[in-house]
């Protein structure tokens, strides 16, 4: 459930914002006279709703493009909308077709840090310079430079008042959001290449009546809805483990129903081998235990718990169902040797081979876990009874000697 509502979020609604936009501005009077009047401060709105909420959840990507995608608009009403056959109009938006997505490309690999501290100075920085070169075009009159950009590269059979160097641009930028939205596992990153994308239509729409202001104004929201979404999964996914948090475990624990087993994992000894080995390699142990228990077996739902705490609910089963799953994990994890990289191995993958000589430079370690598990009974007939006998179950088997099951 909560993967198909994030699907909805990062790739259904955007695409119907996009839809309707296209509805909006392809068919004469679907906007009833009032609100076409109104609809270029509509604009606004939606960019200062993505903005403020940019602002107060700190994602400096989505304030940056909103403000990017406000001063294009802005431009385009001033040059573009003003005059569209003057030398300032061409330059103009031949600007915009170039700059914009390169920008919104950039937020989407920068690293993000928030909005108000100096690594927000080279972002505005970018911004202003993408604007003060196309003024710098206009202002001195670089005839040459806006027939160049508008110089057509290949034949093409589509007719778009974008030149093709701009759809070039919007292509790599659409390439590389989307490579770093895989890569980040970003909704905010996603909304950057829908908002690429809209934006892109209002560019090439540009000529119909309203096709600008809709289309931008959906950029606006799916900015919005990015910010929502991403905010929504932080809330409900732990970023080390990439596991579903606590409180989607606390969620789910409402509507399970009445036939469940409840299952605690906990680490053995991890505050010594956090102490020992140090916490980059305590992080990547609690990572490999997340890795195996989101493929566990027997439609087990791992969830972390806090700390080096997992829990695995098992809906429609019992304790014993679940018992030879959660057997096959702890021996997996037993089994399983992981490598440290040598304090005096070279960081450079070439280097460490002309150092090692035949011989492995890592040392290996392993952990183990301990079990609890409970299920849904006379005794415990609620989740927060089931999880405290789990839990009481998991530190029995810590007390008989950890890294065993027990029931």
């Amino acid at each position: 459930m909560r993967r198909a509502l994030s699907a909805f979020g990062t790739v259904a609604l955007p695409l119907a914002l996009l839809a309707a936009a296209w509805w909006l501005s392809h068919r004469p009077g679907a906007l009833p006279p009032a609100a076409a009047v109104l609809l270029p401060g509509a604009v606004y709105a939606a960019l200062a709703v993505a903005l403020l909420i940019g602002l107060a959840f700190h994602r400096g990507r989505i304030v940056f493009a909103a403000l990017a995608v406000m001063l294009g608009y802005t431009a385009f009403g001033r040059f573009v909308g003003a005059a569209p056959e003057s030398f300032a109009a061409r330059a103009a938006f031949a600007g915009l077709c170039v700059f914009a997505p390169v920008v919104l490309a950039a937020l989407a690999w920068l690293e993000e840090r928030g909005t108000v501290s100096v690594h927000a100075l080279p972002r505005l920085g970018a911004i202003a310079a993408a604007g003060a070169f196309v003024w710098w075009i206009v202002a001195t009159g670089r005839t040459a430079t806006v027939d160049w950009a508008y110089a057509p590269l290949v034949e093409l059979v589509i007719d778009t008042p974008v030149p093709q160097l701009g759809l070039v641009s919007i292509a790599l930028a659409l390439a590389a959001i989307g490579i770093a939205a895989a890569v980040q596992r970003s909704a905010v990153v996603a909304g950057l290449g829908w908002a690429l994308a809209a934006f892109g239509l209002a560019l090439h729409y540009s000529a119909a009546r309203g096709a600008m202001p809709i289309f931008t104004a959906a950029a606006g929201l799916v900015l919005v809805v990015a910010v929502l979404q991403e905010t929504y999964r932080l809330a409900f996914r732990d970023e080390l483990t990439r596991l579903p948090s606590r409180r989607a475990l606390n969620e789910r624990l409402k509507a399970v129903g009445r036939r469940y087993a409840v299952a605690m994992i906990d680490v053995d000894h991890f505050k010594r081998f956090n102490d020992t080995h140090g916490h980059d390699v305590g992080d990547q142990v609690l990572r490999m235990v997340a890795a195996r228990l989101a493929r566990l077996g027997g439609g087990g739902q791992a969830f972390r718990y806090g700390g080096e705490e997992f829990t695995v609910l098992f809906p429609g089963k019992d304790a014993g169902e679940a018992l030879p799953h959660l057997e096959a994990l702890r021996a997996e994890i037993e089994e399983y040797r992981m490598a440290i990289r040598a304090p005096t191995r070279p960081r450079r993958k070439r280097a460490g081979k002309r150092r090692r000589t035949g011989a492995s430079s890592a040392q290996t370690v392993s952990v183990t876990v301990s079990i609890g598990v409970a299920d849904r009974s006379a005794r415990h007939d609620n989740p927060e009874a089931v999880v405290k006998s789990a839990d009481r179950a998991l530190y029995r088997a810590k007390r008989a000697g950890r890294n065993q099951v027990v029931s």
